[in-house]
C-alpha cells in the first residue's frame, strides 16, 4: 500500500505544479516525464498514465468535485481538491483495467475518513443517475456517456458500498490517539507606570440669553443716505445716455438731413435736462475714445476660407467674361423688374417692422398698467405680513441658540471621556521599514522600493526625451505652415484692396439715391396700433394721477436702458436715424454681394 501511495503523492504534486491558464497540457507532460526519470519503468508509466488522463477530463473531474465540497465535503481541507481528482479519474475510468483489489489497496493507502465521504458520494446511485449524467451529457453525448461511464459505475456499486462498510469498521476499532497534557500559561502582571491624573476643567454652565432689545423703527423705513445714492446713479446714467447719444448723432449726421436731426436732438436733450436737474449731485464727465483701425488677426481657417473665397470669385468672373465673348445676352430688363420687385419688398418689410414696433410699445404700456396695480395690492399685504416674520424669527432664533448651546456642552463632555479613556492605553511603537528589502509576496516582478524609483526614473527620462523630440517637429510643421499662411495673406489684402476701391465707388452711388426720406407709412395695421398706444397711455397717466406709489423694498433689479422712462426719447431717435444708417449698412453689403 505504501508503493501506490507514494505514486498518487507524485501524481498530486504534479497537477498542484500546473496552471491551465499558461501551461499546455502536452509540454507539462514532456517535463513531467523528464522530472521522473528516477524512478522504476513501471512506476514511471502508472503515474503518467494517471496524470494526463487527469488533465484530459479535468472538465468531467471538475463537476464532480466541485459538487462534492457544495453538498458533503464542506469540512475537508481545499488543499485536497487534486486528491479527489484522481481518485474519481481512477474509479470512472481505470476501474476495470487496475481491478477491485488493486483499487482497493490505493484506496486503504490514503486517509479513510475522506475516502469513505468521497466515495459515498461518488457511487451513490441518485446521483449518477440525476445530476452526474446530465451535467457529463452538456460535455460529451449522452450515449457515450452512459455506455462507457454510468454503467460501469453502477455495475461495481455492490464491491464499492462493501469496501465503505469495511474501511467503516477500521476507522471504529482504531484506537484514539492519548492525548498530551497541554502547558497552563501562568499570567504575570503588567509592570507599568500608574499614569498621573490631569486636571481637566469642567465645562462652564451654558450663560442665559438677555432680552433682546426692541427691533428699531428704520427697519420699516429706507435711510437718506439710499435715496440720495438712487438719484445720484441716476443722474450719472442720464449723463452717459446723453454722451452715447451724442455719439451716435455724430455718426449718423452723413444719413439724415442736418436740420430736421438737429431740432429733433435739441428737444430731446431739453426734456431730459428739466426732468433731472434738481437736486442731483453731479459726477466726472465721461470719456469716450473711438477705436482706431487696427488690422485684425486672421487665424489660419479665415486665411483659408478668404484665399478659397477670392479663388472662386476670379474663377466665376473668368467664366462670364468667356460668355460675353461668345455672345450671351443682357440682363437689364429682368435687372429692372428685380428692383421694383425689391422696392415693394422693402416698403412691405417696413410697415411690418413699424407693426412689431408699435405691438412691442403696446405690450409694453400694458405690462407697466399692470404692475402698478399688481404693486397696490403686494404692498398692503407684505405690510401686513411683515410684524408678524419679525416675531416668529426673533423666537426661532432664541430657541435654535439655546438648543446648540445644549448639544455643544453635550459634545465637550464626550470629547472629555474619550481622551481619558485614551490615556489609560498602552503606546505601541512604530515598525522600522527597509526600503532596498523586496516583500516576498510571491508576486512576479516582484521588487524592492529602491528599484521601483530607479526604474520609474529611467522610464521618466526616456519619456521626456521623446518628448523632447515630438516637439522639434511640431515647430519645424509650425513654421513651414506659418510661411505658406503669410503668403496668402498677401495675396487677401491686394484682393481686399481691390474690392474696397470698388465697393466705394458702388456707395457713394447708393447714398445719393438714399439720402431723401420716404414718405410716412400710411398702413391701416399702423394706424391702428398707433391709437391703441396713445389710448394705453393715457390710462397709464390716468392711473399714475390717482396717488403716488411706492414700491416695496425688494432687491433692485438689473437695470436695462429700454424699460425706464427717460430711455423713450433715446430709442424714438434711434429709430429715427436707424432706417439711415440701415440702409447705407444694407448699400456696402449689396456691394460686398455684387463683388462676390
Amino acid at each position: 500500500m505504501a508503493y501506490y501511495g507514494k505514486c498518487i503523492e507524485t501524481v498530486i504534486e504534479q497537477l498542484n505544479k500546473f496552471k491551465p491558464e499558461k501551461d499546455i497540457p502536452e509540454q507539462f507532460l514532456e517535463a513531467a516525464s523528464t522530472s521522473l526519470q528516477t524512478l522504476s519503468p513501471q512506476k514511471q508509466a502508472f503515474i503518467l498514465e494517471v496524470l494526463s488522463g487527469c488533465l484530459e477530463y479535468r472538465k468531467l473531474l471538475a463537476v464532480v468535485v466541485d459538487a462534492f465540497y457544495v453538498r458533503a465535503g464542506w469540512l475537508c481541507r481545499r488543499a485536497d481538491y487534486n486528491l479527489f481528482e484522481v481518485i474519481c479519474y481512477l474509479a470512472t475510468f481505470q476501474l476495470d483495467e487496475l481491478g477491485f483489489q488493486l483499487f482497493s489497496d490505493i484506496i486503504r493507502s490514503q486517509p479513510l475518513d475522506k475516502m469513505c465521504k468521497f466515495l459515498g458520494f461518488l457511487f451513490n446511485p441518485l446521483s449518477l443517475c440525476s445530476w452526474i449524467k446530465d451535467e457529463w451529457s452538456l460535455i460529451y453525448e449522452t450515449a457515450h456517456v452512459s455506455e462507457n461511464w454510468i454503467d460501469p459505475l453502477m455495475r461495481w456499486q455492490p464491491e464499492v458500498q462493501e469496501l465503505i462498510k469495511q474501511l467503516e469498521k477500521v476507522m471504529t476499532n482504531q484506537s484514539p490517539l492519548p492525548k498530551t497534557k497541554a502547558k497552563v500559561t501562568e499570567p504575570k502582571e503588567f509592570n507599568l507606570t500608574v499614569p498621573r491624573p490631569r486636571a481637566i476643567p469642567v465645562p462652564e454652565p451654558v450663560p442665559v440669553m438677555t432680552k433682546p432689545k426692541p427691533i428699531p423703527r428704520s427697519t420699516y423705513h429706507p435711510p437718506k443716505e439710499q435715496e440720495q445714492l438712487e438719484m445720484t446713479r441716476r443722474y450719472n446714467r442720464w449723463k452717459a445716455e446723453e454722451l452715447l447719444l451724442k455719439v451716435n448723432i455724430e455718426e449718423m449726421r452723413c444719413a439724415v438731413p442736418r436740420s430736421r436731426g438737429t431740432t429733433l436732438v435739441q428737444g430731446s436733450e431739453k426734456k431730459l435736462q428739466l426732468r433731472f436737474m434738481p437736486r442731483i449731485l453731479k459726477t466726472p464727465k465721461l470719456t469716450f475714445y473711438k477705436p482706431n483701425n487696427v488690422p485684425v488677426k486672421l487665424n489660419t481657417a479665415a486665411i483659408l476660407r478668404e484665399g478659397s473665397l477670392y479663388q472662386r470669385q476670379v474663377e466665376k468672373e473668368l467664366q462670364r467674361v468667356d460668355k460675353l465673348v461668345d455672345g450671351a445676352g443682357d440682363f437689364s430688363e429682368f435687372l429692372e423688374w428685380q428692383k421694383k420687385m425689391q422696392a415693394k419688398d422693402q416698403e412691405e418689410a417696413l410697415a411690418a417692422g413699424e407693426c412689431r414696433r408699435l405691438q412691442g410699445k403696446l405690450s409694453r404700456e400694458e405690462a407697466i398698467l399692470a404692475r402698478q396695480l399688481l404693486r397696490q395690492g403686494n404692498k398692503q399685504k407684505a405690510d401686513q405680513k411683515k410684524e408678524e416674520e419679525v416675531i416668529e424669527e426673533s423666537r426661532e432664533l432664541l430657541q435654535r441658540t439655546a438648543e446648540a448651546a445644549k448639544e455643544e456642552q453635550k459634545r465637550r463632555c464626550e470629547l472629555i471621556a474619550q481622551h481619558r479613556a485614551l490615556e489609560t492605553q498602552p503606546m505601541r511603537k512604530g515598525k522600522l521599514v527597509d526600503l532596498t528589502q523586496i516583500p516576498g509576496y510571491g508576486l512576479e516582478g516582484e521588487m524592492s522600493v529602491v528599484e521601483l524609483r530607479e526604474r520609474l526614473a529611467l522610464l521618466k527620462e526616456t519619456q521626456q526625451h521623446k518628448e523632447e523630440e515630438k516637439r522639434d517637429q511640431i515647430i519645424q510643421a509650425k513654421r513651414a505652415r506659418s510661411q505658406g499662411l503669410q503668403n496668402m495673406v498677401e495675396q487677401i489684402s491686394l484682393c481686399r484692396a481691390a474690392m474696397g476701391r470698388s465697393a466705394a465707388l458702388r456707395w457713394e452711388q447708393k447714398k445719393a439715391q438714399s439720402a431723401a426720406p420716404g414718405p410716412p407709412s400710411q398702413d391701416h395695421r399702423v394706424l391702428e396700433l398707433r391709437r391703441r398706444i396713445e389710448e394705453s397711455a393715457a390710462e397709464r397717466r390716468k392711473q399714475a394721477a390717482s396717488g403716488p406709489i411706492s414700491a416695496p423694498r425688494a432687491p433692485r433689479p438689473k437695470p436695462r436702458l429700454l424699460r425706464t422712462p427717460r430711455a423713450t426719447s433715446v430709442l424714438s431717435l434711434r429709430n429715427l436715424y436707424g432706417g439711415a444708417c440701415a440702409s447705407a449698412w444694407r448699400s456696402g453689403r449689396d456691394a460686398g454681394a455684387t463683388r462676390k
